[in-house]
């Protein structure tokens, strides 16, 4: 079974498209030629567009009247993401299917600047209003917000649109070049000059600026790559390569795409990429270092260690590289060469984050040793899973010990066998994981191909299929997610062959949403698709796993935030700033009911307090999880009114102990949880226009019936015990495991308790 390479499927978001999930705008420029003799126009106007705009690269749909495909062949050659289609005339930009946001241009218009501020723009249709008696605006740069237009009467042109919905624009994004003649400068700012009714070929300063963008290919080519700053990767791509006969690249170039391809989990092709052109060149430790990590990335661990030495030469990429050695060697299961690493990182700078962190750990590993086991290994559980440590994600702390509490009560050493997803699944670790009673894998969002990629599985656990394949005890796959991200473009062909042999060979194999049960079915043949089952996250269901965690006597009257900045531009896109000015306003909204503070899940997620502070004067004293215990973790949440996070598990962990929730959705998952409960109300998108009245309306409901609001909490989390239980069951009858829990209706016998505030700090971000 083939599945299609992710990155070269352009065009409007398919049915299934994660972005109808999360709310993600869907952006789109359109262009309509009337005829052949507009062609050269267009690619003028892509030429420009990409000289002025190198970072910004959208959707080009160009109506046309049914010009045949091969008259697109030298535009398809200026733009990776040219969308042809057969239109009646330039009106059919009001009846684009797929898109959010259109900006529509015309082959007449060149671009001079960026073209952020239309992209910011979220209501009406805007244009630059004309002279005249009205001021109407013209049939020239419009940008359209579909879901403002009246969809059973699509306007025939702009004249059509209700003034009310009609947003100005400066006339420095339309600018008319007639207004100039045959000597005027283009005025500073112009962003968009029209050369509508006027020659094209004259002299004078306006036809200069129009003149720059005429090029033949390479020459663009050439006037692109040589472009300083950001670009963007699929321009990039499309432009750079292949690389001209004959021609030698610069070699920061070819790192540049080897990086794009690295990011997009190409290895493979970054591998090939640098592997020729640093081949004799041990003086390129950069390319060294990237080709190394790419190289790990495919599990050619022998050879990625070669190239991350020869990159520690330099002492401007010594500490990266050492870190990296460091995480290679501690892979591979060689704790002392990881430490001896990571020292030798410091030694070359001690300020280095990673490798002080790799030294930290491989340093209590060798402190702690294995210590023995107080019950044999046929009597223990194996569990797989990512297990944080230090300043790392609270949610990936508290999730291995919810997964445990679901089948023993004792979740510590000693009845459990840990095996860190991440190291390589070699023939000692296969060894301990066939001695153990069962494997249990889970949970988390394992389905991801991109926090630690190897070439082994494609997915988190790193296991190739031949290992796979003799893990004789049985093996249960429990409450994992598929945490693809909206618009993340990878090549599954990998993760497809091991997720089936994982689903062969597994006794048990159930997924923690629906919609993750959903994608991996998928990618599965028939014949296995009904043994994927769904499992909710035991994080969900903690207040029935844990009698310590019943409804308090009484709750804080504060409001935890907690957003998320890792891949940043998948979860915002154009959208950031709108984000923060609407969650401001919410907050302000908020703190009228109750204190709102900020929830932390790790040190990155604290960019929400600068950027608010910075953006907005808003001050939020800042609560660090990620320094907590997983006690303190679950109190903070169980003893506050409302939670409102980005976080996966910014909303199931306080759910699970029984607080109310609202999901500040930017990744499926999010979404994907409030449909299993049946609560998609309890999400706001982050792209959502009124995002700041809906948020503080919605909280502010939870807040003044909140008796009602937790009650609706714990009936939802019966629903999804309910499945847990019927889960466990089976998987004891697969498996012959005990059930920990004695009464069918009661929690697991626990621990004496611990001190729930153990390890709590609270540090007030400096108020300056």
């Amino acid at each position: 079974m083939t599945h299609p390479d992710l990155s070269t499927t352009p065009g409007p978001a398919p049915a299934d498209d994660r972005r109808a999930v999360t709310g993600k705008r869907r952006i789109a420029f359109a262009v309509h030629v009337a005829g052949a003799g507009e062609l050269p126009g267009l690619r003028t106007l892509l030429r420009s567009l990409a000289l002025s705009d190198p970072a910004l690269c959208e959707d080009v749909v160009v109506l046309h009247p049914g010009l045949p495909d091969a008259a697109f062949d030298a535009a398809h050659r200026l733009h990776p993401r040219l969308i042809p289609r057969t239109a009646g005339g330039r009106d059919d930009v009001f009846r684009l299917d797929g898109y959010d946001t259109v900006v529509a241009l015309t082959p007449a218009m060149v671009v001079l600047g960026r073209l952020d501020a239309l992209l910011r723009l979220r209501t009406g249709v805007a244009a630059v209003p004309r002279p005249g008696p009205n001021g109407a605006p013209g049939d020239g740069l419009l940008v359209i917000q579909c879901q403002d237009l009246d969809h059973s009467v699509p306007p025939a042109a702009v004249q059509d649109i209700p003034e009310s919905d009609l947003v100005p624009l400066d006339s420095r994004y339309d600018f008319q070049a007639l207004r100039l003649g045959d000597d005027l400068a283009v005025p500073e700012g112009v962003v968009v000059l029209n050369f509508a009714g006027a020659q094209t070929t004259c002299a004078g300063p306006a036809h200069a600026a129009r003149a720059r963008y005429d090029l033949d290919d390479e020459a663009f080519r050439a006037a692109y790559l040589a472009l300083p700053g950001a670009k963007h990767p699929d321009l990039l791509l499309h432009l750079a390569l292949p690389f001209p006969d004959r021609s030698r690249p610069p070699i920061d170039l070819v790192r540049q795409l080897a990086e794009i391809h690295r990011g997009r989990g190409h290895h493979d092709r970054a591998v090939a990429l640098l592997g020729e052109a640093v081949a004799g060149r041990p003086d390129l430790p950069r390319c060294h270092e990237t080709l190394g990590v790419c190289l790990m990335a495919l599990s050619r661990y022998e050879e990625a260690e070669t190239h991350l030495l020869l990159a520690t030469a330099s002492p401007d990429f010594a500490p990266r590289a050492f870190g990296q050695l460091a995480r290679l060697a501690w892979l591979l299961g060689r704790t002392e060469d990881a430490r001896g690493y990571a020292l030798a990182g410091l030694e070359a700078d001690p300020t280095d984050a990673n490798c002080r962190a790799w030294y930290a750990r491989t340093s209590a590993m060798g402190r702690n040793g294995r210590s023995p086991a107080a019950a044999p290994p046929g009597e223990q559980l194996a569990h797989v899973a990512l297990f944080a440590d230090g300043e790392e994600n609270a949610g990936d702390k508290v999730l291995p010990e919810a997964v445990r509490s679901c089948f023993t009560a004792d979740t510590g050493p000693d009845r459990w066998h840990q095996q860190h997803a991440h190291l390589l699944v070699d023939e000692a670790a296969l060894e301990r994981l066939n001695a153990r009673r069962a494997v249990v894998v889970g949970g988390g969002g394992l389905f991801l191909p991109d926090t630690a990629p190897n070439g082994n599985s494609g997915w988190q656990w790193n296991i190739p299929d031949d290992v796979l394949a003799r893990i004789t005890a049985p093996l249960a796959v429990f409450a994992v997610g598929y945490n693809v991200f909206d618009g993340q473009r990878y090549r599954r062909e990998r993760f497809a062959a091991s997720l089936r042999a994982l689903v062969e060979r597994s006794a048990f194999f159930g997924l923690r949403n629906h919609g993750s049960v959903a994608r991996v079915r998928e990618l599965l043949p028939e014949s296995l698709r009904e043994k994927v089952r769904y499992q909710p996250c035991p994080t969900t269901v903690a207040r029935h796993l844990d009698p310590r965690l019943a409804e308090p006597a009484a709750r804080e009257d504060t409001v935890l935030v907690n957003c998320a900045y890792d891949r940043a531009g998948l979860r915002f896109g154009h959208d950031y700033g709108h984000f923060l000015a609407e969650m401001a306003a919410a907050i302000r909204a908020v703190s009228t009911s109750a204190e709102v503070r900020y929830a932390a899940h790790m040190p990155a997620d604290e960019r929400f307090v600068d950027d608010l502070r910075r953006e907005h004067g808003l001050t939020l004293p800042v609560e660090p999880l990620y320094l907590l215990s997983n006690d303190a973790i679950r109190d903070l949440y169980r003893r506050t009114r409302l939670v409102i996070g980005m976080r996966g598990h910014a909303g199931m962990i306080p759910f699970g102990c029984g607080t109310p929730v609202i999901s500040l959705v930017s990744h499926p998952k999010l979404a994907y949880f409030l449909a299993d409960i049946d609560r998609p109300d309890w999400g706001v998108s982050v792209h959502e226009r009124a995002l700041g009245d809906r948020l503080a309306e919605r909280a502010r409901a939870v807040l003044d019936d909140h008796t009602a609001a937790v009650a609706d909490v714990h009936d939802r989390q019966r629903l999804l015990w309910s499945a847990t239980r019927d889960n466990l069951a089976r998987l004891r009858e697969l498996t012959g495991l005990p059930d920990p829990f004695g009464d069918p209706g009661a929690g697991p016998v626990v621990p004496s308790p611990r001190s729930a505030a153990e390890g709590h700090v609270t540090r007030p971000r400096d108020r300056a």
